[in-house]
């Protein structure tokens, strides 16, 4: 039986798809291309995979266990790809880390320079990521490590730390003035400063309160915390982050009766896990003994 890796995807890429014509669309071959792949893929294994309802083509009971077969089958392939490209890459490693903004900056230049005492040709691409994009760039294959606040199906993730939120804006902003403790009925009537997930595809709020009927959203935590500085408008931050405008006087916490802090659980992902290159598994050690799950 000489079943071509073709006549999976044209398989897998149907289903996902829909049909045939978006399946062609989605492999970029041509719809009698597809459904050839896919009548000979059912010929040479003596199932039918596909039965007809309607006007529309649907898996049948072995269809559907050969599903899940093929979706294995196809990323143990690309996986054996890219175990090549990284040992074709060996001699000049390159490491893509997608960080989400509210990670300390510090500790993976940190990080990043003990690496580069031991492998000075490590090449490295730090990507600054917000929520959503964060998943997109895992799941697209773009990245080796991740640094997220959520682990997307599909892949496993170790928790790093805990990442501290305050609420705070500049102490000469109107909500610094009143006497009593401040309510969510009170920040509706004020700015709010909030970073634009980066995402395109899997936006996610991740428990950002946004009922202010004044809102600027930016797409760099610096540029949202530097517009509260001014007296922009207040918003949660990250403590870490914000530690030096704090300790001037630049930012105050806000007094609020409930909500003032919140918490937010930062986790490493490898893309490849177990089969990721040398130098991403050594990255990753780096970064777990340094961060050692502590809350910031």
């Amino acid at each position: 039986m000489h079943i071509s890796l073709q006549q999976w995807q044209a398989f897998v890429a149907v289903v996902e798809q829909g049909g045939y014509a978006k399946a062609s669309e989605a492999l970029n071959k041509s719809q009698s291309s597809v459904s050839y792949n896919v009548s000979r893929l059912e010929t040479q294994l003596g199932l039918r995979l596909f039965k007809i309802e309607g006007r529309k083509s649907v898996l049948t009971s072995a269809g559907e266990q050969m599903l899940l077969r093929a979706k294995h089958l196809l990323k143990q392939a690309t996986n054996l790809e890219q175990v090549a490209k990284q040992l074709a890459n060996l001699g000049k490693p390159e490491v893509v880390i997608a960080m989400d903004t509210i990670f300390p900056t510090e500790l993976i230049f940190e990080v990043l320079a003990k690496a580069g005492e031991t492998e000075p040709l490590l090449r490295v691409q730090l990507l600054e990521t917000v929520l959503g994009g964060t998943d997109e760039a895992l799941m697209s294959r773009e990245v080796d490590l991740a640094i997220s606040t959520h682990v997307p199906a599909g892949f496993m993730g170790q928790h790093l730390m805990r990442v501290e939120f305050i609420a705070v804006a500049a102490p000469s902003h109107p909500l610094h003035k009143m006497t009593a403790p401040i309510s969510f009925d009170n920040l509706r009537d004020f700015r709010q400063l909030v970073v634009r997930d980066s995402g395109l595809k899997f936006k996610r709020e991740a428990g950002a309160w946004l009922e202010a009927q004044q809102r600027w959203t930016v797409s760099h935590i610096t540029s949202a915390i530097t517009a509260v500085r001014m007296g922009q408008g207040f918003g949660w931050y990250p403590k870490a982050l914000i530690a030096k405008e704090l300790a001037a006087g630049e930012l105050k916490p806000l007094p609020l009766a409930k909500g003032d802090k919140r918490y937010a659980d930062v986790y490493l992902i490898i893309a490849e896990g177990d089969m990721a290159a040398p130098q991403v598994l050594d990255l990753a050690a780096r970064l777990q003994s340094r961060v050692c799950a502590k809350t910031i």
